[in-house]
């Protein structure tokens, strides 16, 4: 499997979000986007986080086009200063996978030295 992983410019995501992924039709190129936080250790942790997620889904029959839809759904129904992740939401399709891949780069971000509140903050902001 290739995995093409970039930062980009927070207003190029497909819709409102800090990480996004999919793979292509034949499940052998998986694409992960990342916000441009001017800081690598945040931009690393939120590629981590969809790596696993989108390896979990992949494996457990859990189709990007409906996360990708009940995401968008969840952010157009946002209320101002609400900074729930769709993923924890209990309805979400992927909460499951989500839950796990945050537990992960939890674990990461320890190791890295980095305040998760600060990281959280950071994520937040965009």
């Amino acid at each position: 499997m290739l995995i093409d992983v970039k930062v980009i410019p927070h207003n190029q995501q497909r819709y409102e979000t800090v990480g996004d992924w999919y793979f292509n039709q034949d499940n052998n190129r998986l694409t992960i986007r990342v916000s441009s936080m001017r800081n690598r250790k945040y931009e690393f942790l939120v590629a981590l986080h969809e790596q696993v997620e989108a390896m979990l889904c992949l494996e457990r029959g859990i189709c990007e086009k409906e996360i990708t839809l009940f995401d968008m759904k969840f952010e157009a129904a946002r209320e101002d200063g609400n900074t729930d992740e769709p993923g924890d939401d209990p309805a979400a399709p992927y909460k499951r996978e989500h839950f796990f891949a945050t537990s992960v780069e939890r674990l990461m971000a320890s190791e890295l030295g980095v305040d998760w509140r600060l990281y959280e903050e950071a994520v937040n902001s965009l």
